[in-house]
């Protein structure tokens, strides 16, 4: 059942709307490179919301629940989006990524009812609702596709993990930008493991309800690897965080003072979702040259074995290998290079990254590549960028000198109507962000 919810009046939209990707920007502080400056408040206390206070979007869904439901909710907790510095599509092969979650998040605030085999969905951002039965085995909707997260969520929690979901209500929004390649589908995952966690009492872990996360989105079509949902549950405030995609070992790492984590979508729009995607695709072909050689994963590869026999493969299967073993490569290197806070040496390893995915693993489009001339023809080798997320559009990530920021922007805002058929950019300049949690009730 699919019925209208109620939107609060006058709010922030700018921010508080998933869906709008050109408006969704945060104005910066135009005195302060890199839009942070000592003495301002930091940029994520007006954004998701962090530990300490309620940023404009849980105030939103908050507030959106009470209009809703009647009531205050007795439980708020929120998941950030995330950006991947470097290591692409090296996730699903047992690999290496190096991302940090941002301060932009889906929050999610919650009645539970005891006694309620029901649970009320409420999407604040899409003005929509479902009710999900909670003692009938999922299926997918096929009309509100929104709504399979979270039943995905519930399918793991009950189907595969043999625990005990109450009903209640439930009200989601956010301002992680969709088809921006922020992992908009992984922080709603996890918010909404985190809440429901939290209302149950289940005692999962950060790592478990990662996992369940990435089951839940295989369910519903993608099979990404665990690097989103991972981020999502645990960033740490600050930092990027070296994860290993096979043992799960982490390790984490500043990103310099000096930099901005600056984020330009494209507002060129993708869709992941269905297993004839380009990024399954990729994965299969990935899989088809790991059991060539005989490895459990590309991770088990070494660039010498790759170009001693690379010849065995199809050019093109040569080519996506090719890709994830030098981008393995290419990450640990980037996490010397951001332990010594050498921005020069991480532009050169997010070139070359760039370059990989452009030509090997052929995930770029113009637009995307258009964006990185012109961010590098600014940079020149001071900061790095390359595409980021999955591919096929989305957005690209720069480590920018904080003094060179605003210069970025205005390249940006310039040249890249003109390259992209009028499509302007929407540029968003980031914290490391702490990692999903439960806010205290104000």
């Amino acid at each position: 059942k699919m019925v209208g919810c109620p939107r609060m009046p006058r709010v922030a939209a700018a921010v508080l709307v998933l869906l709008s990707l050109a408006s969704a920007e945060v104005v910066q502080p135009q005195t302060c490179p890199g839009g942070v400056c000592p003495g301002v408040v930091p940029i994520d206390a007006v954004r998701g919301g962090f530990a300490t206070d309620y940023g404009p979007v849980v105030a939103n869904v908050v507030g959106t629940f009470k209009a809703k439901f009647g009531e205050d909710p007795t439980m708020v907790g929120v998941a950030p989006g995330r950006v991947n510095l470097i290591g692409e599509h090296t996730d699903y092969n047992d690999g290496f990524v190096l991302p940090c979650a941002i301060d932009f998040h889906v929050a999610a605030a919650m009645t539970p009812a005891m006694d309620s085999d029901e649970l009320t969905v409420c999407a604040v951002d899409l003005d929509a609702e479902v009710k999900i039965s909670l003692r009938e085995p999922m299926v997918l909707d096929k009309t509100n596709h929104w709504s399979n997260y979270v039943r995905g969520v519930i399918r793991i929690l009950q189907e595969e993990k043999g625990l005990v979901i109450k009903g209640g209500k439930l009200a989601i929004g956010g301002n992680v930008p969709r088809g921006g390649g922020l992992s908009s589908s992984a922080a709603l995952e996890v918010a909404v493991g985190t809440i429901l966690n939290h209302a149950n009492s289940l005692g999962l872990e950060p790592r478990e309800l990662a996992l369940i996360g990435q089951s839940a989105e295989h369910w519903v079509g993608v099979k990404c690897g665990i690097m989103d949902q991972f981020i999502s549950a645990l960033g740490t405030e600050g930092a990027a965080l070296l994860i290993d995609c096979r043992d799960l070992s982490t390790k984490t790492v500043q990103v310099p003072a000096h930099a901005a984590v600056v984020i330009i979508n494209s507002n060129v729009k993708h869709q992941l979702a269905g297993l004839d995607s380009e990024y399954n695709s990729r994965r299969s072909q990935c899989e088809e040259a790991a059991k060539h050689f005989g490895v459990v994963a590309l991770r088990d590869i070494t660039a010498q074995q790759l170009q001693t026999r690379g010849d065995e493969l199809s050019p093109l299967t040569l080519r996506r290998a090719r890709h994830v073993v030098t981008e393995n490569e290419r990450t640990i290197e980037a996490l010397s290079a951001l332990e010594k806070g050498d921005l020069k040496a991480m532009a050169k390893l997010m070139a070359a990254s760039h370059v990989s995915m452009r030509d090997d693993f052929e995930i770029s489009v113009p637009e995307i590549d258009a964006l990185v001339e012109i961010v590098d023809s600014v940079l020149l080798g001071e900061g790095g960028v390359r595409m980021t997320g999955a591919g096929f559009g989305g957005s690209v990530v720069c480590l920018c000198p904080r003094d060179r920021v605003e210069e970025v922007r205005a390249k940006v805002a310039a040249e890249y109507p003109e390259r992209a058929n009028g499509v302007l950019a929407s540029f968003f300049v980031c914290l490391p962000s702490a990692g999903a949690r439960i806010l205290p009730l104000k």
